[in-house]
């Protein structure tokens, strides 16, 4: 029977839940696993030997169940409106449970006023997180994931163009993490909790990037030529509701905006890259092109073929015919809460203190 400590991951099916969950398992400890339904996720995890929970996240009964007999937790609000509600109902389910530790998943450009509500939420959440003295807490705030690049390398494959609304393709504006890197330094924290109390990591890639540099590399992993195409903010979220509608969110898409806008400004590319992941995850950051080549690897689709072309094609007809809209009447039509005197993270003073350089305690690197 195991004596390590039981550790909660919520959103356990998620970009960095499902490899916390996994590496943690490596590592002996007992995990109970949050999913909201019961899928290929979900067995992969179960098969690993975690225990799954299946519920409602939003739900304060579901969440108390969850934490029963449980002394750590990965905080990972899911991708979708309502975090604040989440992180609410987490803190007080926490707070009943009088957890020991919570490492909570933040965000860079987390601040009081910032234009994005999800952004203000997460904020908030960082505040709540931390109210009760007798629980320690790690947070982990990472920017621009690598993995939004991924969203669009069918498009790269087939026709070979890396379309975002990134501004200027030659300028180094981001070095962004891959979804493992994350759960690495996550499961660090979660694992020896006195080494790393009261810490806020950020884990970054090895390397700041240029959009053309992204595309080269999508292109040495798919062995064609790609070029960096730089869209307006419209056009990304007409190719959203057009081509991934199982991802499409209104409120979701009007806060990617907003992120998109602050990637142009360069506020990801403040104090990066950094340290973390090698110090705290304890092996080197991967490099992008890395995880380029493993989803080739792991997506057959991406081969290129006439008819795949072909159908590449009838798809960004399909974003040129799809119907836009007005992203600031969205934020309205939902009752936006909004900030007197909005400011976009650089141009706050209270971010630019508080989002200084961190130094990490020295630990074991391992090369990738």
């Amino acid at each position: 029977m195991s004596v390590q400590p039981k550790i909660l991951v919520t959103s356990a099916g998620g970009k960095t839940g499902l490899h916390t969950t996994l590496m943690l398992l490596e590592k002996g400890f007992p995990v109970r696993a949050f999913v909201r339904r019961r899928d290929h996720r979900s067995k992969t995890l179960e098969r690993a030997g975690a225990e799954i929970f299946l519920g409602n996240q939003y739900a304060l009964a579901d969440m108390r169940a969850a934490m029963q007999g449980v002394q750590r937790a990965y905080q990972c609000a899911p991708t979708a409106p309502n975090g604040l509600h989440f992180n609410a109902v987490f803190t007080a389910a926490a707070y009943e449970a009088s957890l020991e530790h919570v490492v909570t998943l933040s965000q860079w450009l987390s601040s009081a006023d910032h234009p994005s509500l999800f952004t203000r939420e997460v904020y908030l959440s960082d505040i709540l997180i931390g109210m009760r003295s007798e629980m320690s807490v790690t947070t982990v705030n990472p920017g621009w994931f690598a993995d939004n690049y991924l969203m669009v390398l069918d498009m790269a494959a087939h026709l070979g163009v890396f379309t975002m609304p990134l501004g200027a393709g030659d300028v180094r504006k981001n070095a962004a993490p891959s979804n493992e890197d994350i759960a690495r330094v996550v499961t660090a924290s979660l694992a020896d909790p006195a080494s790393h109390v009261a810490r806020t990591y950020r884990p970054t890639g090895p390397a700041l990037l240029s959009p053309n540099e992204i595309a080269g590399a999508m292109g040495r992993a798919l062995g064609r030529p790609v070029r960096y195409m730089d869209i307006s903010e419209r056009m990304m979220v007409k190719a959203l509701k057009a081509l991934q509608p199982s991802n499409y969110s209104v409120a979701a898409v009007t806060q990617l905006a907003l992120y998109a806008e602050e990637y142009r400004r360069g506020t990801f590319a403040v104090n990066a890259p950094t340290d973390h992941v090698a110090h705290v995850g304890g092996r080197a950051p991967e490099p992008f092109e890395r995880m380029v080549r493993r989803t080739v690897a792991a997506r057959p689709k991406l081969v290129r073929s006439p008819l795949r072309s072909l159908g590449a094609m009838g798809g960004f007809l399909k974003i040129l015919a799809t119907r836009p809209f007005d992203l600031m009447k969205a934020e309205e039509a939902r009752d936006y809460v909004r900030p007197p005197n909005p400011a976009f993270s650089q141009d706050d003073p209270a971010w630019l203190d508080s989002h200084r350089p961190v130094k990490t305690r020295a630990a074991t690197v391992v090369a990738a």
